[in-house]
């Protein structure tokens, strides 16, 4: 019986991508990439879809971890002071990167 198949849908923090992509690629995974926004920063990520095997889907996410890092950066949050005033900036640290991964099955996927 042929095992299931996935499909590993990764959001990835845009800086993480190329290198993320070309270590898959020389894995011998196939990969679309896909232009997105994050909704916390409003910061460009790249959503990434896989299909594999279920037998791989462990390799998958070894490679995407040791490609994916998270980091601080440091960015403006706006504060109101009383109502009608003014919104005042102020610096936060926020922690970025890293990766959310989600695994579908999937009935079948067909390379060409």
């Amino acid at each position: 019986m042929q095992k299931p198949n996935k499909l590993v849908i990764a959001i990835i923090q845009e800086q993480d991508v190329p290198i993320l992509i070309d270590d898959l690629i020389e894995k011998g995974h196939r990969v679309t990439r896909l232009a997105t926004t994050g909704g916390f920063l409003k910061a460009g990520n790249t959503t990434l879809l896989i299909g594999v095997r279920e037998e791989v889907v462990d390799e998958v996410f070894s490679i995407i971890e040791d490609n994916c890092r998270t980091r601080e950066v440091r960015t403006t949050m706006l504060s109101g002071t009383v109502p009608g005033d003014a919104f005042l900036p102020y610096p936060v640290e926020v922690r970025i990167g890293g990766a959310t991964i989600f695994v579908l099955d999937i009935d079948d996927f067909i390379q060409i």
